[in-house]
């Protein structure tokens, strides 16, 4: 009976870890996917796994380096009234990192940045892989801290955070095509990105804002843009039946 008692314990631990690190990569998968939609298209699905790969790495690498993870939060220097840690660094560098791409992206969408790239031009694949890399390991910061808050056993850490990447892999495709497909998303998606950084940038200066606002707020944008999409579409449907109805 206590085996059972423990064996459903490890299963409740890693299913609730597996979904929190789920989570917590949305923000990451959305990145990849517009970093990579500047790549050539037969490379995007490559820099998506690899992307996706680096980010299961960095986030291993780091729960093997629980000591030093938790040896940022040490204060390293006081300034405007707050004691700066490594971490702080890290999540002010990526949240700043993470802005000014958003807003870059943001502004050559709506300056007549086109996602084709009739130009010609595309983005380099390595430094495409190394904005990922940066952004993955502040990503990874705030998984590993969650992880170690939720569970003492380091597998059940390491596993949850293969399974979560492998789950995350299995629906990257899909996320990024529909992001592109659907141009309004895409900007809801830099959005997302945008609020992000601000959130990172926030809580390396002190003021801690819970992901789940930002989340919460995400959510009802997309389903409000869902009903737009449905509506759109309706539409469409009810113009083309009565063009062909006056066509015969």
């Amino acid at each position: 009976m206590e085996i059972l008692l423990i064996d459903t314990e490890i299963i409740a631990a890693l299913l609730s870890l597996s979904a929190m690190e789920i989570v917590l990569g949305i923000d990451n998968i959305i990145f990849i996917s517009i970093l990579s939609s500047r790549l050539p298209e037969h490379e995007r699905g490559k820099a998506r796994l690899i992307g996706l790969g680096l980010a299961m790495l960095s986030r291993i690498a780091l729960l093997f380096s629980l000591a030093w993870v938790m040896s940022l939060k040490q204060p390293l220097f006081s300034a405007l009234n707050h004691a700066f840690s490594g971490r702080d660094i890290l999540l002010l560098g990526g949240g700043a990192f993470l802005v000014a791409k958003a807003t870059r992206e943001i502004h050559e969408r709506i300056e007549g940045g086109d996602d084709e790239h009739a130009d010609g031009k595309h983005a380099s694949f390595i430094g495409t892989l190394i904005q990922i890399m940066i952004l993955d390991l502040v990503f990874s910061l705030d998984s590993v801290i969650t992880a170690v808050g939720m569970v003492d056993q380091l597998w059940i850490m390491v596993t949850a955070v293969i399974v979560s990447v492998l789950i995350m892999m299995v629906f990257a495709r899909s996320v990024s095509e529909f992001i592109l497909k659907h141009p309004t998303v895409k900007m809801l998606a830099l959005s997302f990105l945008l609020l992000i950084g601000v959130v990172l940038v926030g809580d390396g200066l002190g003021n801690h804002i819970s992901k789940g606002y930002i989340y919460a707020a995400m959510a009802f944008s997309i389903f409000v843009e869902m009903l737009n999409l449905a509506a759109t579409r309706k539409k469409r449907s009810a113009l083309k039946e009565d063009s062909e109805s006056h066509g015969h």
